[in-house]
């Protein structure tokens, strides 16, 4: 097995290289700035607890680097490139916990790099971008606060919720995941304590001035998510969009699909038995996923893909939890010095 201290070294390089290449190449192709970094750089002008298509976290972040940098735009390349390596790092934190191997839990973040969500969109920062790392803290400390159980967890997972939603409402198909989460936790006498009622006052405290400020504002921002979608379909769209969607989903994932099958040997491949931590990436990586397919069911909604950005971040730890006993270890460090030699020279 490969060394703690080069699997560390390679880990860090490949953060650094990530953030460099993906600032890099856009600061040099790109004319100007994506529509939607400056739309937020317009918002952050002038500032508020809202705008009318989206909550304002984003604004703020995008007015933070306008007043370090001015309106270089390699600056905003830079930020949206933070806020992805800031979610990989959460990623691979959490997967160390989870899978007690340093090589695993880099591959995790290694196969995050096949979905394009984590790459070639990412120099566009926008509220999908902004999502990240509040969407990785949230599953990260859920699972702080399952194992451990300490009010403090409690109180930082409330924080991180508030912050995703302040971000893009979507966030709370995340929520949702988790709350079920909790619920079936509750039900099978796995949680002791009663921290769990403190993560929604707290996260209601943080979001109580965006509250008021969309009920001076006659909820626009709702209204105009709503209409994004298309409304409420016809008969027929109540079919189309979800196929739609589903076959959207299989196209972008296929690189990770292919890979990810590629490193499974499948002589040893065993039934799957479900424990603690299969339950809760179960609810916190596919239940979100599920919520916002069955939206598209019963709404007849449009999902535009750009809106799935944050759903995929636990995605490779899902694979790697799951299919860990059935992986093929020669195939991984094959996969692994590949990946780093593509990445890396």
């Amino acid at each position: 097995m490969i060394a703690n201290k080069k699997i560390y070294k390679f880990y860090f390089l490949f953060l650094i290289s990530h953030l460099f290449l993906w600032t890099l190449i856009p600061s040099y192709t790109n004319e100007n700035l994506p529509l939607d970094t400056i739309e937020a750089l317009a918002w952050g002008s002038d500032l508020s607890w809202g705008f009318n298509k989206h909550p304002p976290f984003s604004a703020f972040a995008v007015e933070v680097f306008y007043r370090l940098f001015g309106s270089q735009d390699w600056a905003y390349y830079l930020l949206s490139q933070i806020f992805v390596i800031s979610a990989f790092s959460i990623v691979f934190v959490l997967s160390k916990d989870f899978l007690d191997d340093i090589f695993l839990a880099f591959l995790t973040v290694l196969l995050l790099e096949t979905i394009f969500f984590f790459n070639y969109t990412t120099p566009e920062f926008n509220v999908n971008i902004s999502q990240l790392p509040f969407w990785a803290l949230s599953i990260f400390f859920t699972w702080r606060c399952i194992k451990n159980d300490k009010l403090f967890d409690y109180i930082l997972l409330g924080l991180f919720i508030a912050l995703g939603i302040l971000s893009k409402y979507l966030f709370l198909y995340l929520v949702l995941g988790i709350k079920l989460l909790f619920i079936y936790l509750i039900i099978k006498k796995r949680i002791k304590s009663y921290y769990f009622l403190i993560v929604g006052p707290t996260a209601l405290i943080i979001l109580t001035p965006h509250i008021i400020w969309l009920f001076e504002n006659d909820f626009i921002t709702l209204y105009y998510g709503f209409q994004r979608t298309g409304g409420v379909g016809n008969f027929l769209d109540h079919l189309t969009f979800p196929i739609t969607f589903l076959f959207k989903q299989i196209g972008i994932l296929f690189p990770f699909f292919l890979m990810s099958l590629m490193l499974i040997d499948k002589l040893k491949v065993k039934k799957i038995k479900l424990n603690e931590k299969k339950i809760f990436l179960i609810f916190t990586c596919l239940v979100p996923i599920f919520l916002m397919f069955v939206t598209s069911i019963i709404l007849g909604a449009k999902i535009r893909t750009m809106w799935m950005t944050p759903f995929y971040l636990t995605l490779g730890l899902f694979f790697i939890e799951f299919f860990k006993e059935s992986l093929n270890h020669k195939k991984l460090k094959k996969f692994y010095i590949l990946f780093l030699f593509l990445f890396l020279t």
